[in-house]
């Protein structure tokens, strides 16, 4: 596997194996849904924001695996857009290489922030137990996001926000040798 920078080539199924990633997750707690749910104008706006970067993690046969959108800010607090493994070969490690790979890229990150929705279980136990990410926040009705349109809330009913801290963590492991 290699992680390397989007290619403009392989963009139509990049965002579409994202769609179909984000899919897969939400109708596998809520059942078949003809809605989309991750529109495409949302992956768009990452790809089109100039701080952003995509890269896709492709096999040795350069079949996309997965993939990553980060936002790189001059403050080295960066945040995590979008990460996915596509539908069918997950749970094999491949986005924990993923972001293994993101971490060595971006390595003078302070602090790395990304949000999920509440119901999605499996992303949870992703970012918490096997990324080592802090739940900071829990924004819903009644503690909504500033960020976020007003209406949001309507249809998700909240969502988290994780944080890692890398010096902190980069001293710990330090103290471990």
């Amino acid at each position: 596997m290699k992680l390397i920078r989007l290619k403009d080539e392989n963009q139509r199924e990049f965002k579409k194996y994202m769609q179909e990633s984000f899919q897969y997750g939400y109708e596998s707690i809520y059942g078949k849904d003809k809605s989309q749910i991750l529109p495409e104008s949302d992956i768009d706006k990452s790809l089109n924001n100039p701080k952003c970067h995509a890269y896709e993690m492709l096999d040795d046969d350069n079949e996309i695996l997965g993939g990553v959108i980060v936002e790189i800010n001059d403050d080295n607090i960066n945040h995590l857009d979008f990460l996915f493994v596509r539908v069918g070969i997950q749970s094999k490690g491949i986005g924990q290489a993923i972001w293994k790979e993101i971490e060595n890229i971006y390595s003078e990150t302070k602090i790395w922030k990304t949000c999920t929705p509440y119901f999605d279980k499996r992303n949870i136990h992703f970012y918490v137990n096997k990324l080592k990410f802090k739940i900071v926040e829990y924004y819903n009705e009644k503690h909504p996001d500033p960020k976020m349109p007003e209406d949001k809330y309507a249809e998700d009913d909240g969502m988290f926000e994780f944080e890692k801290e890398m010096n902190k963590y980069k001293l710990q492991f330090w103290h471990k040798i």
